[in-house]
């Protein structure tokens, strides 16, 4: 596969799981002073593309220095990236500026975990002013990307606490079980890397609802997804009608993602370097 690294790093981005302190790119920051960052914390540990936005911001801040902040080039290079792999285009609202601060907690916090029930999925976006709509949509960009078995692990040994493959969880997929054990042999790996939307991972298009009403959501989140009335409707309504209606409310929402908790005017900076704060 061609360097592409990027659709990795949005995947769950785009369902507002990285604006812990608002889209400011804390995410791209390395950890300083003994004390870890965001990017540290275990449900980033499967993002890529860090060196990819280096060179994009190396490039604007020899043409524009000082100009185009590392929140924008996420979220422009986002946008670009859903387009490259088949999906939509949408207007990106820029003049973000970069926070200062990423602390590894805050991830652990505030990204919802794979293993949350509908009702904890639905809380958390409204915690960031999305709603139900954007819950579902924005979860749409599991079409792209991958996860180590660790954090799906459980529902193939564990899923009650009595252990082994006959402890799986009833609302996973039977077939779609016994292929992943074939990957994560063990309720520890967490190493093994396994794609979100098998067979469809590189290309944006509507497999991951497709899957989920199959029952073969990768996360326990996935799956919550058609528990709720309210959200199956949704899937069911869009799955059925023409991809371009997909593409208008996931482009949607996250223009409405992009704008949680920015910072503008004299709040933040504009970083030299995505991963460093300035020196002042």
């Amino acid at each position: 596969m061609p360097d592409m690294p990027m659709p990795t790093m949005t995947d769950r981005a785009m369902r507002s799981r990285r604006c812990t302190q608002g889209c400011d790119a804390s995410v791209l920051l390395n950890a300083t002073g003994g004390s870890e960052a965001e990017k540290d914390a275990a449900p980033n540990l499967t993002l890529r593309g860090f060196g990819f936005i280096d060179r994009i911001k190396a490039l604007l801040e020899k043409e524009c220095p000082g100009v185009v902040s590392c929140a924008d080039i996420v979220a422009l290079a986002a946008r670009d990236s859903v387009g490259v792999i088949g999906g939509p285009f949408w207007s990106v609202p820029t003049g973000r500026r970069d926070g200062t601060v990423s602390i590894k907690q805050e991830a652990l916090d505030q990204i919802p975990a794979p293993t949350m029930n509908f009702t904890q999925l639905l809380q958390s976006f409204q915690n960031k002013s999305l709603n139900l709509a954007d819950l579902v949509w924005l979860s749409g960009a599991h079409t792209i990307g991958i996860s180590q078995c660790n954090s799906f692990s459980e529902r193939l040994y564990n899923f009650t606490g009595r252990g082994g493959p006959d402890d799986a969880d009833p609302s996973l997929d039977p077939l779609y079980a016994a292929k992943l054990r074939l990957k994560c042999k063990t309720l520890t790996d967490n190493t093994t890397i396994v794609e979100m939307d098998p067979g469809s991972f590189r290309t944006f298009d509507l497999s991951y609802y497709r899957g989920v009403l199959k029952r073969r959501g990768l996360f326990q989140s996935d799956a919550a997804l058609i528990t709720d009335a309210a959200s199956k409707a949704d899937i069911l309504s869009v799955i059925n009608a023409p991809p371009e209606v997909f593409f208008q409310v996931f482009a949607g929402s996250m223009v409405k993602m992009g704008a949680i908790e920015v910072k503008t005017g004299s709040e933040g900076e504009i970083r030299k370097h995505c991963a460093l704060v300035n020196k002042h």
